[in-house]
């Protein structure tokens, strides 16, 4: 009887501890991300800078200081704000995965903004900088080499080292920054979706990324871009940090952009990630893996006005109720949900896409031949890892904060 009771209260101080332990990781996860000041919040810094110059803005809806948009900030501070441009999604990120982002003029301070979103559009001509002393850079990036923020960089630096025009990063934390995996990409599947020779999760910040582009001359002509960096205070790369505002139309919280990394190489497939529905990049599914469990159907909405599988009920997994502190703590990529939709999509053989946009996102076609070859995750896992030890040794000359390996 003793034994027992003291077992019970063994087990009941034990889920005691757990829950204050979750309590205390809860109030260190916001007190990080409340103490965070972010490049844009540091006027003292930059505003001396910006003075008396005519400035273009890379922004969008990501681009707040404390609650209020740097374009309005700028304007009010008396800063010569000649024109702003715009990524994927467009300045006030609504638009679409993919969809063509228009010109057009901001109605509350009649400024233009131009598009760098287009097959045509994505650097900014020397036309547009003729009147542009300096480029103030400020996006929200999720830290992920298929998210297109950090390939407009790439442009926007090449407009900028071209026209002798210095940029000015203001830097946010990288979300997913707390970690480095996946395959490096081959540059015979560079796109727009991927750029640059590095792995899925690249673990830099927005200022991090563009020094690396700079050290390791991957602009045309390895020019250089004159580089200004207003750096976050209080940030690290072990931070978890939480975004204010949702980065895409398609990214809606922090289950999603931590689930972005390893659910994203579905869009190169016939399984859809939940565009179109309450929990986009929280599920994947298709009518064709009808002995899966969970349902849903995609419907158009906004930011997803032509979901995959449109109007069909989808089966496949749910990971909407998972929690925020696991996912950030598991610092590593899921090959294994592509794996068990790969080989529960019996009733139909095109689960890779024909357009070869998986591989783009992969960088290469070895992914995509592991899958079919019947590897599992931790095979294919071992594939990467020496040129992943490379790219960790090259990443650590371009960190600008401690990183999570200190």
């Amino acid at each position: 009887m003793k034994l027992v009771n003291y077992k019970h209260g063994y087990f009941n101080y034990h889920k005691k501890l757990c829950l204050l332990v979750l309590l205390l990781h809860t109030l260190i996860f916001f007190a990080q991300s409340k103490n965070v000041i972010t490049g844009s919040e540091r006027l003292e810094v930059y505003l001396p800078i910006l003075k008396n110059k005519n400035i273009a803005l890379v922004a969008n809806q990501t681009s707040l200081v404390r609650g209020e948009h740097l374009v309005d900030v700028l304007l009010n501070e008396g800063i010569q704000v000649q024109k702003v441009f715009s990524p994927e999604h467009g300045f006030r990120g609504k638009n679409d995965a993919g969809e063509k982002v228009k010109d057009e003029f901001d109605l509350q301070t009649g400024l233009p903004i131009y598009s760098l979103y287009g097959k045509a559009k994505r650097k900014p001509s020397k036309e547009l900088l003729k009147d542009v002393d300096a480029m103030v850079f400020d996006l929200q990036d999720v830290g992920a080499r298929f998210y297109t923020y950090i390939s407009t960089l790439h442009y926007v630096m090449e407009a900028c080292a071209e026209n002798q025009i210095p940029l000015i990063i203001m830097d946010r934390p990288n979300p997913n920054g707390h970690y480095v995996d996946g395959p490096i990409l081959d540059l015979k599947f560079k796109s727009f979706v991927g750029m640059h020779p590095i792995p899925v999760v690249h673990g830099l910040t927005i200022a991090e990324y563009a020094q690396m582009i700079n050290g390791e001359g991957w602009l045309l002509d390895e020019l250089k871009c004159t580089l200004e960096i207003i750096p976050c205070k209080n940030y690290n790369h072990s931070t978890q940090y939480k975004l204010p505002v949702p980065p895409s139309p398609n990214l809606p919280n922090m289950i999603s952009v931590y689930l972005y990394p390893s659910l994203c190489f579905f869009e190169g497939t016939n399984v859809s990630i939940g565009r179109g529905t309450a929990f986009p990049f929280q599920v994947y599914g298709s009518p064709y893996m009808r002995q899966m469990s969970f349902e849903f159907t995609p419907k158009p909405t906004s930011g997803a006005k032509h979901p995959k599988h449109q109007g069909k009920v989808c089966y496949g997994s749910n990971f909407s109720t998972l929690s925020e502190d696991s996912l950030f703590t598991s610092q590593k990529l899921n090959f294994e949900w592509l794996i068990h939709a790969y080989h529960t999509f019996n009733d139909d053989p095109t689960f890779f896409n024909k357009n070869n946009f998986f591989n783009l996102l992969a960088g290469s076609d070895k992914l995509v031949n592991l899958i079919k070859g019947g590897a599992n995750a931790n095979q294919i896992r071992e594939t990467y890892q020496n040129e992943l030890t490379v790219f960790k040794e090259k990443r650590k000359k371009y960190l600008i904060y401690e990183d999570y390996e200190n």
